[in-house]
């Protein structure tokens, strides 16, 4: 086995070694062929032609001549020496107008071009009118009606002849035989004229033609070339003027939109072809003849323009026109219809269908108004109670008070009992007791009968009216407290509270109430929907009504395309799928509803299907009865959005809507196991730790056993960034007290902080800079706690400018466009640096200031968040300090403060000297003194002396300098 993994091994190398080789031996072929284009150019450039004595040693018979002049009608690379071989034996002086013709009309291939190249500039170099009459003969091509020319000749071959044609004055222009550049400035014109655009046939030929000719003549269109030096050093010696160049960008780019435009327009005719022929299908189950090769013929137009349209777009670096999709049929199946879902777990596995225990007694749990309310004003009572509760009310002629709540209950109930419809109470008393006395008393006078009632529908009204008031009141300030209810309690509440005022008519009102929701407050859903759910085991009523609203409503919106219906839109749909979680709304018309969004994936309808999708998708996902069906318009869903070239914010709504109802499948994430003791310690610094903890903390820290917790305590010590931004002060406020008693730990913080720094710095990895920000910070504030000193952050700050620079790797380390090193020296000054505002570390800070200016100059424009936290940094730290606008001025900054230190150091160096001198003299005088016995004082005047004269020296080099 490992032999064989030896061989595998050995034949990959050999063949990675035979693909460099022919890449490098590819590369010395286009470098010959080049040079020899160069040669050549110069040669047609200065030809030195033979005079006429030459001429006439070579043989001119017209055998010979017209001999050769048909081998010129068959050029082609194989006959290329020998017929060169011939032209230089032969005097073709007086035969060069048909050489012309026989070359113009030669077949030539694209492989045969390069061979013609070097014919035509052998009888360049040899006779001096072959080059005027080559040209005006080889334009006849693209100018037909001017020469004559055969009109009704067959199209491809004339493309074919135009085409090799182009090709072939284009090389003899790039080896100098022809050098007026203007001959092609006719051509592109005649072939970008908008006017062949009406021939669909010279609209492809042209579109070929173009194409061929900016792939072939970047230089004349100024494209970029291939980067080659050679290349750069062949075509820089060309004639193309900035005007030429700038008339073929012009005609070459118009022409282009012009043929987008066209291929717009067969696009949408292509689409309406499809509709058409999807409606005859429909209706008859298959196209005739005639329509089918129309589509086809069609088709195939379509595509050979857009791939011309693509060639020429490719050809000047453009992207290629992208075609508008289809927005009036959208090819997709039903949910019944689209394949299973491939969920990649069994059905009978199901996922929970709620998240967690709180939701699913929100949807599930709801209060059973049997338990609250008197049945009797539910509606539920016998017909006993409702005739005894109809004869109280009767019996009581004055109006309720508001206080009363069981009279108001007997009226309510007794107009629940009423359920035909008018519930008129007093009528209906009244009527009753006509029908008794009409069966005891036949013979009764009908005008007393009258009259009574008469009197009792008076008093019947007038009751009726005083208790709807009283109703209708307490009804408005329910309707009004609907919009604060906010959580389950407040919206279960008043649900009981609406049962004491039930009736026919409130519910329509309550149902108004709710349908018209404010179209901002969506969270206010839920719990109206857990509303209706409730009012719904008792009253039917309420959510058929609601959901026959909300349906007509959506019905009347799918159609509505203008931006003011988006949010009523998402309103509608998300009360429906709230509904559809309580089980009020079935799930055929949640289905239905996203079936009508999907069949026009566009505008608006993408906003609806995602959030219907977002509200109620995982929950019919993940219920048993509709998770095959939900996964099939998941599938719909997903695969209309790769069709679909929807904008990225669509784009993420589809995500996100899918992803929510189906997450991706994925394992569980493996807790990391740690000992007790380290769970504590993390404890400590990354939850505990805040202002008024933090000596409870250290104490703590304190107890551990050091011998075993100081490496893992370290290590916690450098996850800085795993903690608050805000409390990295805390971490070095409890590194400066534990430096009391374990001052080696303290040591190894501040060495392993200027280590992960150069770490950084070296790897200046995308992922590590929060953790290299927040290492700042932390550097930073250990100086603050007076545990670093000043050399040590101006060392890091003058290490973060210059390290990487002048190396191979410097633009890995320190791109020119990265301006992290910026943000880690803000975060470091921005920490500590308000302290150097006196003595030596002024003066350090403000030398570091004119380098980092310099920096800062050397990268360009920088981002505008950096921008302002430079501004930030400088008005606090130096706000009358000069900020440079130019990289010239930083060093002209720079090596002034250069000179100036290095003047400072040599005065410095002088002044030790001078001081050298003095001890030595003193040293002198005291010894004199002592040998010739003088007075101590005359040493002492002596040495008063050399100090004056000292003073002098250095005054006077002072002013030197």
């Amino acid at each position: 086995m490992d032999h064989h993994e030896d061989e595998c091994r050995a034949g990959a190398e050999n063949h990675s070694k035979q693909d460099d080789e022919e890449a490098v031996a590819h590369l010395e072929e286009i470098k010959k062929s080049v040079e020899a284009k160069m040669a050549l150019r110069q040669s047609n450039l200065n030809p030195e032609r033979p005079d006429s004595g030459f001429l006439r040693t070579l043989d001119s018979s017209i055998k010979r001549n017209t001999a050769v002049i048909k081998k010129l009608k068959q050029i082609n690379e194989e006959q290329r020496e020998g017929l060169m071989e011939e032209l230089r034996s032969v005097n073709l002086s007086k035969f060069v107008s048909e050489a012309v013709t026989a070359i113009c009309d030669a077949k030539l291939r694209t492989s045969d071009i390069q061979a013609a190249v070097q014919i035509c500039s052998l009888l360049h170099q040899r006779y001096k009118d072959f080059s005027p009459s080559l040209i005006q003969g080889l334009l006849k091509v693209f100018f037909p009606g001017k020469s004559g020319d055969d009109l009704d000749a067959d199209r491809n071959l004339k493309a074919m002849k135009k085409r090799s044609t182009l090709k072939l004055l284009s090389e003899l222009y790039f080896v100098g035989v022809i050098e007026d550049s203007g001959i092609f400035m006719n051509i592109i014109k005649d072939l970008t004229s908008l006017e062949h655009l009406k021939d669909r046939d010279t609209t492809q030929t042209n579109l070929t033609l173009l194409a061929s000719f900016a792939r072939q003549g970047r230089i004349f269109l100024g494209l970029p070339l291939s980067g080659q030096e050679i290349h750069e050093e062949f075509f820089k010696g060309l004639n193309v003027t900035a005007d030429q160049k700038k008339f073929f960008r012009k005609a070459f780019h118009t022409y282009y939109d012009a043929a987008a435009e066209l291929l717009q327009s067969e696009h949408g005719s292509l689409h309406q072809m499809e509709h058409e022929n999807a409606k005859i299908l429909s209706a008859r189950g298959e196209l005739n003849d005639e329509n089918a090769s129309s589509y086809e013929k069609l088709r195939k137009s379509y595509d050979h323009l857009y791939r011309n349209v693509s060639s020429l777009a490719e050809a000047l670096d453009m992207q290629p026109p992208a075609m508008p999709e289809d927005g009036h049929t959208t090819r997709v199946t039903t949910g019944e219809g689209a394949s299973p879902p491939a969920s990649g777990k069994d059905s009978s596995i199901l996922e929970a269908i709620w998240d967690d225990e709180d939701t699913r007694a929100f949807y599930e749990c709801l209060p059973d108004l049997r338990a609250f309310v008197p049945a009797v004003l539910l509606g539920e009572a016998d017909p006993k109670a409702n005739e005894i509760s109809m004869k109280m009310q009767e019996q009581h002629t004055e109006p309720a008070p508001e206080s009363d709540q069981d009279q108001q209950a007997a009226q309510d109930a007794a107009e629940v009992s009423s359920d035909s419809g008018a519930l008129q109470e007093g009528k209906g008393i009244d009527k009753g007791k006509d029908k008794e006395e009409k069966d005891k008393e036949k013979i009764k006078d009908s005008d007393k009968e009258k009259g009574k009632e008469k009197d009792a529908d008076k008093k019947g009204e007038n009751e009726k009216e005083k208790s709807k008031g009283q109703e209708g009141t307490n009804l408005e300030a329910l309707l009004q407290r609907l919009p604060g209810c906010v959580s389950r309690d407040l919206i279960d509440q008043l649900t009981v509270e609406f049962c004491y005022l039930n009736s026919k008519s409130n519910r329509k009102k309550l149902v108004r109430g709710l349908f018209n929701v404010p179209r901002t407050s969506l969270e206010l859903l839920p719990y109206y929907s857990r509303m209706v759910a409730t009012l719904s085991t008792c009253m039917k009523d309420v959510s058929s009504m609601l959901l026959q609203m909300l349906e007509e409503e959506f019905n009347f919106l799918i159609n509505k395309k203008d931006q003011m219906n988006i949010e009523t839109k998402i309103r509608n749909i998300r009360f429906i799928g709230e509904l559809c979680k309580f089980k009020i709304a079935p799930a055929g018309l949640v289905f239905s509803c996203l079936k009508a969004c999907l069949d026009d994936f566009t505008h608006h309808n993408i906003d609806v299907a995602c959030n219907l999708l977002e509200t109620c998708g995982r929950f019919l996902y993940r219920s048993p009865e509709t998770t095959i069906r939900m996964a099939n318009m998941l599938e719909i869903l997903m695969r209309l959005k790769n069709v679909k070239n929807l904008d990225p914010r669509h784009s993420t709504l589809v995500e996100n809507a899918y992803y929510l109802c189906k997450p991706p499948e994925r394992s569980a994430r493996v807790a990391k196991v740690r000992p007790p003791l380290h769970q504590y310690i993390r404890k400590l610094l990354f939850s505990d730790l805040d202002k008024t903890t933090i000596e409870h903390v250290l104490r703590q820290l304190r107890k551990l056993p050091w011998s075993d917790c100081e490496p893992y305590l370290l290590k916690c010590f450098m996850k800085v960034y795993k903690g608050k931004y805000g409390q990295i002060h805390l971490i070095a406020s409890l590194t400066a007290g534990l430096s009391r008693y374990h001052d080696e730990f303290a040591v190894a913080v501040v060495d392993e902080v200027l280590e992960e720094i150069r770490v950084g710095l070296e790897l200046n990895d995308y992922g590590m800079q929060q953790r290299r920000i927040a290492h700042m910070r932390f550097l930073g504030e250990l100086y603050n706690y007076e545990h670093v000193d000043s050399s040590v952050i101006f060392d890091t700050l003058y290490l973060i400018l210059v390290f990487g620079h002048g190396t191979p790797e410097q633009d890995s380390l320190d791109p020119p466009e990265d301006c992290f090193r910026i943000r880690m020296v803000t975060t470091l000054l921005e920490t500590c640096g308000h302290y150097f505002d006196r003595g030596s570390s002024k003066r350090k800070l403000d030398r570091f200031l004119v380098h980092f200016q310099r920096y800062i100059l050397s990268k360009g424009a920088l981002p505008l968040d950096i921008e302002f936290d430079l501004q930030d940094l400088f008005a606090e730290l130096r706000p009358n300090m000069t900020r440079y606008s130019s990289i010239e001025e930083a060093n002209a900054a720079v090596i002034e403060l250069e000179e100036h230190e290095h003047s400072v150091s040599a005065d410095k160096a002088n002044n030790e000297k001078y001081s050298d001198s003095e001890n030595s003299s003193r040293r002198t005088t005291s010894n004199a003194n002592s040998v010739n016995g003088k007075s101590i004082g005359n040493g002492t005047e002596e040495n008063g002396r050399v100090h004056e004269d000292i003073g002098t020296v250095i005054v006077i080099r002072g002013v030197a300098v």
